[in-house]
């Protein structure tokens, strides 16, 4: 339970309705904390926050007009001590660090919600941060690995997209050989045996969505 004689006021901002009513439910059973708003997109996250200031903020990483990660460095940026915790699908590693390095305090994936969102929020709003451990193991298997850079990432979408090396190369301005050195870096910083390969891990890892 909260210290607090005040309940928690919490904001849950995610693109799926089902799963707000899910949220909205689990909150409403404890009486320490309150659901003060809601959110269907980045955008409207922030002007909520504007609005309202809740204490934590549940943030949804895909949706539409604006990504959670864009919603939340937002936040962030008006309001450096907002508590972010992160809800998700994907337990990538890349996904998870540009979520912490944005302010996220919490990573909680979507799976674990009834199992672990209560005691998160408790603690995140105590000032500490939580991190499933499945997500924390898979963050330290690739430390110290080169990031893809900005336009390998490009490259490596167009490619997952069933895009030639050629038609890559229009679509991006640069030259097809070009396009082949981006994939051989790419390969390499990976560690994938093929193109699908890196797609493939791509995807499991957080820095490509579905």
């Amino acid at each position: 339970m909260s210290n607090n004689c005040d309940p928690i006021r919490i904001m849950v901002v995610d693109d799926h309705p089902i799963l707000r009513d899910g949220i909205a439910a689990l909150i409403a059973s404890q009486s320490d904390m309150r659901l003060v708003a809601e959110a269907a997109t980045g955008r409207e996250a922030i002007e909520q926050f504007r609005a309202l200031s809740p204490d934590i903020t549940l943030m949804d990483l895909q949706m539409p007009e604006m990504s959670g990660i864009d919603a939340l460095i937002a936040i962030r940026g008006e309001c450096p001590s907002a508590k972010v915790i992160v809800l998700t699908t994907y337990a990538g590693d890349a996904l998870a660090t540009r979520a912490l390095k944005a302010g996220a305090q919490a990573y909680v994936l979507k799976g674990l919600v009834r199992k672990d969102l209560l005691e998160t929020i408790r603690a995140v709003h105590r000032g500490l941060k939580r991190i499933h451990p499945d997500v924390a193991a898979r963050l330290v298997s690739h430390l110290g690995e080169d990031a893809l850079s900005t336009r390998e990432t490009e490259v490596l979408a167009l490619v997952a997209a069933g895009n030639s090396n050629k038609l890559i190369g229009v679509r991006l301005s640069i030259s097809e050989d070009t396009v082949k050195a981006h994939l051989k870096s790419i390969l390499a910083k990976l560690g994938a045996s093929d193109r699908t390969h890196a797609v493939t891990l791509a995807l499991e890892r957080g820095i490509l969505f579905r």
